[in-house]
């Protein structure tokens, strides 16, 4: 009896303990339910990707939601900076006396076309069951900042971690995940992205205000771009100042190889031994010198090196690369973008065989490649984020189906990383020299011996880039070709028929316009002269903001592009040349502005105090504001010459050409022909200078080639132009005989 009751008890227990036990369970997955990590992605593609990764499958308002995680995205800046007159009504005038505006506590305004995106952020933070945040817009300063900004602005006090990642792979993401770090490591980056944020605005703001104040027109000046413009136009004055001096050299035929004097200054000079050389039967063989060069394998991308390949190859802008490249990072097929390291890091030795394997194969490569991963590994170059590469993923991806320039950027891409791996090339270089008449002539042969690295190159790029040989290039390859074969013929010590002496007659040139290429490449480097060999970053801008910069000066009309389709060179307007003529030189010193880039990257490493840096600055502005004095003569250069295109058809005074028009010179008349013209971008024409020329001239124009909207069919017309009572153009097509299957002549108004 005892025994079963005892055996009841136990039973009681077991069962008692088994629903304790799924109480507990359930508990738990409760508290788990309620345990609910917001992830913030920078865009929505990101954030798509991201979600697909961790599971976040349920699509809602504004995020997407699922296995504990809700991810979100911030469509960029979604707060910033508000104007001066958040902080005094008085600043909506921009008046000389009122300047500098230095905010003691800074402003914020969420920006109106994404301010419902904000709110559904803010919502999201302050759930109860979301109990910390991942931090996963882009890793580099400027996506610091979007978050934070958007973190602080929400007033959020939870914890946050930070999804730090190179690449949108899904193993690359997963592995982020596995490996988040306390958001609060990443706080000297977000003062460094501060600082950079309200120096641009204390200089932008006060520096922009005080010379259109004092000038009487609109003159926009930044800290970067400034400087940026200043080198354009000190180019094109170096270019414009040039004399060319006259070159005199002196060639010789012998063995069958041309050969060239040194330069002589005088042309006497060059006259006396050409008279002598032409009393010569011989010249000595004096030096035959054969010697096998390398040329090491290229290093891997950063941004800024490939805009300047995308540029010189392509004819990309760098911000068409830009956008290239971040489309192809958010497709998964190349690492993050915005990164100024060349190298990659110690732990991604062991995946690169199997990456150059795959990429050679997708490009229909089929001998066999040298792979030197040693080459393209450095620890101590990397910092936040690696060289550009392509990614695993390009194996798969169907190429035909990518936009044409995204097509080539990745080509450049993938040829460089199989390059950068690659054997070096070897170069057969001979150098042979004539003496005659006490006068050294010298002639060089070279031919590549050994492609290595360039013959994967020139595989991949094909007929985008440097394996297409200009017809020039072509004819130096068969000289050197003729030549070498010429010099395997002489004997050191020998004598040889002299031939055909003569003196060349030439002129020094001046440097080049700038390209995107070269300007790329100045910025890199400007101020390196004058900075200590040991810092890490020179020049001014970063990877991430040049192409922005060069891209708003030419939007502001401080400097145009002009060249032909692939070659476009920037050249500083008349509004640029005059703007930079009265910046002073610690506004548009490149020096100090690189020396700036520097201190911001010392923040950023905790080397350099924040406040300090914004003191700096602050110092700056206000000393420029007080001591500045308008320079004189200046009113002169602010207003050009208008070039005139014709007579006004209302009041008979000059018709000129300004930025967006051709407008009347009389500031009474209304009288204009703008050059964002919808009446002609409805026939698929644009308000071109001859165009603007001839209705002024004949009051009509006839047009070939224009397209119809609707059939898509194309014709010729004649536009005749008259105007109305407000002195404003009206348009109307006259059809040729035949003509009339286009509809009937239409009136519109400029």
């Amino acid at each position: 009896m005892f025994s079963k009751w005892k055996y009841l008890f136990y039973i009681h227990d077991s069962i008692y303990a088994i629903k304790k036990q799924i109480k507990n369970e359930r508990r738990k997955q409760n508290l788990n339910e309620k345990n609910i990590k917001l992830v913030i992605a920078e865009k929505t593609s990101v954030a798509q990707s991201i979600a697909k990764v961790i599971g976040a499958d349920k699509r809602e308002d504004g995020y997407l939601e699922g296995n504990g995680y809700i991810v979100s995205w911030c469509v960029g800046h979604l707060v910033e900076l508000a104007s001066p007159e958040s902080y005094d009504e008085k600043y909506e005038k921009w008046r000389y006396e009122d300047l500098p505006i230095l905010p003691s506590e800074w402003n914020y305004q969420i920006a109106e076309a994404t301010r419902k995106q904000f709110g559904i952020l803010k919502k999201l933070m302050e759930r109860e069951d979301v109990t910390g945040l991942v931090e996963a817009t882009d890793a580099g300063r400027e996506g610091e900042l979007i978050f934070r900004l958007v973190y602080n602005q929400a007033k959020c006090k939870k914890p946050f971690e930070r999804l730090w990642i190179s690449s949108m792979e899904d193993q690359a993401i997963s592995d982020g995940f596995s490996h988040l770090k306390n958001g609060r490591e990443y706080d000297d980056l977000y003062r460094a992205a501060l600082c950079r944020e309200r120096a641009d605005w204390i200089v932008g703001m006060n520096a922009t205000r005080l010379f259109s104040t004092l000038y009487g027109q609109t003159l926009n000046v930044g800290r970067v771009m400034t400087p940026t413009l200043a080198m354009i136009v000190q180019r094109e004055a170096e270019i414009d100042g040039f004399k060319p001096e006259p070159i005199y050299r002196l060639s010789i035929s012998c063995g069958g190889i041309t050969a060239l004097s040194d330069r002589f200054e005088k042309k006497q000079d060059a006259e006396n031994i050409l008279n002598v050389l032409k009393e010569q039967k011989d010249a000595q063989v004096t030096k035959i010198d054969p010697a096998d060069k390398q040329e090491k394998a290229p290093q891997l991308y950063s941004l800024t090196a490939l805009q300047r390949d995308a540029n010189r190859f392509l004819g990309f802008t760098a911000q068409q690369t830009l956008d290239y490249t971040q489309s192809l990072y958010e497709k998964k097929l190349v690492t993050y973008p915005r990164t100024d390291s060349r190298f990659l890091t110690e732990d991604m030795e062991s995946m690169i065989p199997d990456l150059a394997g795959k990429m050679a194969a997708k490009f229909g490569y089929t001998r066999k490649i040298a792979v030197h991963p040693k080459q393209v590994i450095n620890n101590s170059k990397v910092s936040d984020h690696h060289a550009i590469i392509p990614t695993v993923n390009v194996a798969d991806a169907e190429f035909g189906e990518l936009p044409s320039g995204e097509q080539k950027v990745l080509s450049l891409i993938t040829a460089r990383l199989l390059s950068a791996l690659g054997d070096p090339a070897v170069r057969n270089e001979v150098d042979v020299e004539f003496t005659c008449a006490d006068t050294v002539f010298r002639a060089k042969a070279k031919n590549i011996r050994e492609k290595g690295w360039r013959d994967i190159q020139e595989w991949i790029m094909g007929s985008s880039a440097e394996s297409t040989d200009s017809e020039n290039e072509k004819k130096e390859k068969s000289e050197n070709a003729d030549m070498l074969a010429c010099i395997a013929t002489l004997t050191n010590g020998k004598y040889y028929p002299l031939q055909n002496p003569k003196m060349e007659e030439g002129k020094t040139t001046p440097k080049k316009h700038f390209t995107e290429d070269s300007l790329l490449s100045a910025m890199e480097r400007a101020g390196a002269d004058e900075m200590p060999d040991e810092v890490e970053r020179k020049g001014i801008g970063t990877s991430a903001t040049r192409a922005a910069t060069i891209e708003k000066l030419v939007r502001i009309g401080f400097v145009e592009r002009k060249g032909n389709k692939k070659t476009k060179y920037l050249l500083p307007t008349h509004k640029g040349v005059a703007l930079s003529t009265v910046m002073p030189e610690q506004i548009q010193s490149p020096s100090m502005t690189a020396e700036w880039e520097q201190k911001l990257l010392d923040v950023e490493k905790g080397a350099f105090q924040d406040a300090e840096f914004m003191n700096e600055i602050e110092g700056m502005i206000t000393e420029l504001v007080r001591t500045y004095k308008i320079i004189e003569g200046a009113e002169v250069l602010m207003h050009p010459v208008l070039e005139e295109v014709g007579t006004c058809p209302c009041c008979g005074r000059h018709v000129v050409e300004r930025q967006k028009g051709y407008s009347c010179e009389n500031r009474q008349c209304n009288f204009v022909l703008w050059k964002q013209n919808r009446f002609f971008e409805a026939l698929g024409k644009k308000m071109t200078k001859p165009i603007a020329v001839k209705l002024l001239s004949d009051g009509k124009v006839a047009l070939k080639g224009c397209k119809s909207k609707k059939t898509g069919k194309t014709y010729d017309t004649t536009v005749i132009m008259t105007v109305d009572e407000n002195q404003r153009a009206v348009f109307e097509l006259n059809f040729e005989k035949g003509a009339g299957k286009y509809g009937k002549s239409k009136n519109k108004k400029d």
